[in-house]
Parts: structure tokens; C-alpha cells; sequence
């Protein structure tokens, strides 16, 4: 079981407006450079993939002159340092596709090496429910090895297969009719994912960046590629834009940095759904220390249990006891992407707020689906596999972190093992009222807060094996020794216990004396016989 641990807060911002008032000119001006630096794009990213895992720094001064010819200095190097960045993330992804293939393959091969019907365990699935399902995987297993001894050996070779624009738009080419789009729309969204308008920034220089000037003051300016350098309608080859822009998010934070000359990156790209222009602007956070675990436990925390559909929060005090009533904070994740991270976004900010009113911290689960997402993990459970794929588990996480370190709220991760069939087994019935009805989530929310405060999620231990008595240690863990007045003497019960004892004449229950147990002087009565003497 990993130990808990407070999540470190983001390591940059990115910030986003609308450039509003583009006149044609200005329009006609951004693709034409966008369209140009995008072809220097692609061919960067063919000769990167080229030279494959024996990429040397050599070979990137190479390549950043030859498109230095064709550009600038700054521009090429923002390029080279994209193509980098995708090369880098094409790999990853088939690593992961790897390990995804040979886990398929693993886990299909054991449950072929079963009879058919065979039950299975917690660790490990059974066989297959009849021989017609049995086939159907053998087949599959053969196909998944191909698949798997093919994507090795371009790992080992070092191709990686790469697509700018997104190989989703590329076949959407040939389902044009089930996309609902025409060859000359389709085009156009082609072209403009394929376009390159995003530079680094550099500290020192004015305003953060030379190659996409940003003012305090929103006036925006580029610098065109030599080849456009005819276009400028600024000094020293610039285009200067009509439209003037203004962050109402981190507005400040941003207008400090332009100030003070520090690096900002800015990228521009066209909205073709809304046909609109938006500029982003990114920068790096110094990193900042975490607030220790003890000061984050102290004032109790909110147990957070991420679902499918909403999240289920409880308040626990310092030493795990539940306060107050469940939360939940629903979202609908159907429709548009930018709808489902709306839907995320809003309930994430109530948490938050309700989070932030209240002075606590707040415990999720390290959850992380990515690791093996074969369908031969569950087998036949194909609306679980749909639960699992439908939760938003890295944009939340990305968004709870973010938005919790602007407000100043530590997150602790915890291990999400066992948290919702444990919460289940014991806090969902002793939480449940007449009038509250606690659900399996509610629970999970309870099990969560408790591993994340140091607590068991068990509600009670079982006594030592050896005796059922104290003398190997204190049997509840609802309250540590060091709490006063845990061990004091249990209150009298008014009234008799048995009919022959009136009320009041009781022995003490906490007197071990008056107890008939081995060792105490209560068996040296004078009912009791005496050992022998030794002299006989």
C-alpha cells in the first residue's frame, strides 16, 4: 500500500483570450505565415523521425540552420523544440501500446490455459464460458501477437508514425458523409491543424518574447519569416495586428511578467466551429514547497471519491470520524469536449469553495487508468469498461490540482486500493440513518479521508488471538492512547444486571480484582482451596 502524499502544485499557467476586431488583412496575414512555418513543420518532423533514437545535438544545429534560412533564428528554434516535444510523446505512446498489446496477450493466454467455465479469483480471471468464446480468442491472441512483435521491432528500430493535424482529422477524410462534412470543409480544418504559430518566450528581451510580441497595453505583433518580410507594416519586418487583446484570467500575473521582461510563450490558432481567433499565453511557476502532511491533516480533511458522473465528498475531523452530512457534486460528460471540461471546471470550483469556507484538505484517490487499458482486463464487462474509459481521471486530476493551488488547498493522493469495497463493508450501513441514506460512494469518500489521515479504514480491530482482554493493545482504533480519557472506567450502568444483584451493588467492571481470572487476587478467597505445602 503506497503512502499518502501531498500532490506538488503545477509547474506552469497557460491563459487564453479572444483576438477580437481582425480586420481581412490581418486574417489573410496570419495563415499565410502560419501555413509557411507549418510545411517547415512537417519537414522538420520527417528528418527528426528519420535519424530515430541517434538523434545528437550535431544534427540538431543542422536542422535548426536549415530553417533558419527559411524563417529566423527564433522561429526555427521554437520548431525544432515542437518537433522534439512530438517525437518524444510518439514514443511514449508506443511504449505504452506495448505494454497494453502484451497484457492483452498475457492475460489471454492464461485464460486459455483454463477449462472452460472456470472460475476465477481476485488477482487472476477464470476461462472462458464456452468453447465458441474459447476460439474467438485464440484468434485474437494470434492477432494481438503480430501486432505486438510489429510494434517491438519499430521500437527497437526507432520508427515512430506521427501525423500533424491529428490522425483522427486524417480519417475522417474517408467518412466524410458520416462526419457531416463537405471535401472543402474538411480542407479547410486540415490546413489549419496543420499550421504553426507558436513561439518560446525569452527572459531579457521586451515584453518576454521577440518573435510574438504581447504589450502590457494588448497591442500584438510578429515577426513575419524572410520569405513574407514584404507583408510587414511595422519596423525591422513586423506585422503589427488590429486587434488588441486583455486576460481576464491572471490578467495581472501576466501584465507583471510582460513588465519585468521575463519569458512568456504565445501561440495562435483559428477556432473553424466558431471562426474565431484566440491567442494563448504559457509560463513556468517557480517551484513552490508543499505544505508538510502533518499541518495538512490537522484541522481534519474531505474525503473526495471520484465517479463517472459526480463527485462524492465527506468532511472528517482529525481523527477520521465523519462530520456532517455527504456531498456530491454531479457533471454530465456528454457532448462537446469543451462542454465536458466546462461540466468538470464548475464542479470542481463548488468543491473548492465549500473546501476552502470550511480551512481543510482535500484526499483523492491516485487513480491512473493508462497503465493497462486492453479490454481483456475485464473480460465481458463491457459496461464497466465503458464506467472506466468515461472517467475523466487526468483532466480532473490536472484541473483539481491547478485550481486548488490558486486557492491555496493542499490535495493529498492516497492509494486507491480497496477504498470503495472497504468503505462499503463498513462505513456505508453504521452511516446510514432514517433519514440519510448513504450510498457506496458516500462510503468510498469516508475510506478515502481515513487512509489519507493515517487511519485504518476498518472501524474496529479483533482482539488478540491469545486472550480476548487489552493486554496486547487497546482494542478500537476510534481513539489513540494518547487521547485523554480513553482508558478511564466505563460509566455505571443504572439498575441491576441480573435479578440476585440490586442496583448500585455491582462489582466494578474496570477492577481486574474483582474479575475471577488467572493471576488475580480474587482467586485467593477463602471459598477457594489452597495449594499443597511443600513439605509433603
Amino acid at each position: 500500500m503506497a503512502t499518502p502524499f501531498v500532490v506538488p502544485g503545477p509547474a506552469g499557467v497557460t491563459v487564453r483570450t479572444r483576438l477580437k476586431g481582425l480586420t481581412g488583412e490581418d486574417e489573410k496575414v496570419l495563415c499565410l505565415v502560419g501555413d509557411h512555418l507549418g510545411s517547415l513543420a512537417s519537414r522538420d518532423l520527417k528528418t527528426r523521425c528519420a535519424a530515430g533514437p541517434d538523434h545528437d545535438s550535431k544534427q540538431w544545429g543542422q536542422r535548426k540552420r536549415a530553417l533558419t534560412e527559411e524563417s529566423s533564428s527564433r522561429w526555427a528554434g521554437s520548431i525544432t523544440k515542437a518537433t522534439h516535444d512530438q517525437w518524444a510523446l510518439a514514443r511514449r505512446s508506443q511504449l505504452a501500446h506495448i505494454q497494453n498489446l502484451h497484457a492483452g496477450v498475457r492475460t489471454i493466454v492464461h485464460r486459455l490455459s483454463l477449462p472452460l467455465c472456470e472460475k476465477g479469483d481476485k488477482h487472476a480471471p477464470g476461462g472462458y464460458r464456452s468453447r465458441k468464446e474459447w476460439h474467438a480468442k485464440s484468434r485474437r491472441l494470434r492477432v494481438l501477437e503480430d501486432r505486438l512483435e510489429a510494434t517491438r521491432a519499430e521500437w527497437q528500430a526507432g520508427v515512430v508514425h506521427v501525423v500533424r493535424g491529428g490522425k483522427r482529422l486524417l480519417t475522417t477524410r474517408h467518412h466524410l458523409k458520416a462526419a457531416k462534412l463537405t471535401e472543402e470543409e474538411w480542407r479547410r480544418r486540415w490546413q489549419t491543424g496543420r499550421r504553426f504559430l507558436q513561439a518560446d518566450g525569452e527572459s531579457g528581451k521586451r515584453y518576454g518574447n521577440e518573435t510574438i510580441r504581447v504589450a502590457p497595453d494588448g497591442e500584438v505583433s510578429i515577426k513575419l519569416p524572410s520569405p513574407l518580410a514584404h507583408l510587414a507594416n511595422a519596423p525591422r519586418g513586423r506585422y503589427v495586428l488590429t486587434a488588441r487583446v486583455s486576460f481576464a484570467h491572471r490578467g495581472e500575473q501576466w501584465a507583471d511578467r510582460a513588465t519585468a521582461h521575463r519569458a512568456v510563450a504565445y501561440g495562435i490558432h483559428e477556432d473553424i466551429a466558431r471562426d474565431r481567433w484566440y491567442l494563448t499565453a504559457s509560463w513556468t511557476l517557480p517551484p513552490v514547497r508543499t505544505v508538510p502532511l502533518d499541518a495538512a491533516r490537522a484541522n481534519g480533511l474531505v474525503g473526495v471519491d471520484t465517479n463517472a458522473d459526480h463527485l462524492a465528498a465527506w468532511r472528517l475531523d482529525a481523527h477520521g470520524n465523519p462530520v456532517g452530512q455527504p456531498l456530491r457534486f454531479g457533471y454530465d460528460l456528454t457532448g462537446t469536449s469543451q462542454h465536458r471540461d466546462a461540466q468538470i471546471r464548475h464542479a470542481l470550483i463548488r468543491l473548492l469553495h465549500w473546501t476552502k469556507s470550511n480551512e481543510l484538505a482535500i484526499a483523492v484517490e491516485d487513480l491512473d487508468f493508462t497503465a493497462e487499458t486492453t479490454r481483456e482486463k475485464h473480460g465481458r464487462k463491457k459496461r464497466f469498461r465503458k464506467l472506466i474509459s468515461g472517467m475523466p481521471v487526468a483532466r480532473l486530476r490536472a484541473r483539481l490540482v491547478c485550481m486548488a493551488a490558486e486557492l491555496g488547498i493542499p490535495v493529498i493522493a492516497v492509494d486507491p486500493a480497496y477504498t470503495s469495497r472497504w468503505g462499503a463493508q463498513h462505513w456505508q450501513k453504521p452511516l446510514t440513518t432514517i433519514t440519510r441514506k448513504t450510498t457506496r460512494h458516500d462510503a468510498a469518500a469516508v475510506a478515502i479521508g481515513r487512509r489519507a489521515l493515517g487511519h485504518p479504514i476498518r472501524r474496529r480491530t479483533a482482539p488478540p488471538r491469545t486472550h480476548q482482554s487489552d493486554g496486547c493493545g487497546h482494542r478500537t482504533v476510534q481513539a489513540r492512547p494518547e487521547i485523554p480519557e480513553c482508558e478511564g472506567n466505563r460509566p455505571h450502568a443504572p439498575g441491576p444486571r441480573t435479578r440476585s444483584v440490586l442496583p448500585g451493588r455491582g462489582a466494578n467492571a474496570v477492577d481486574q480484582n474483582a474479575q475471577h481470572r488467572a493471576g488475580r487476587s480474587a482467586e485467593h478467597e477463602s471459598w477457594q482451596q489452597d495449594s499443597l505445602p511443600l513439605s509433603l
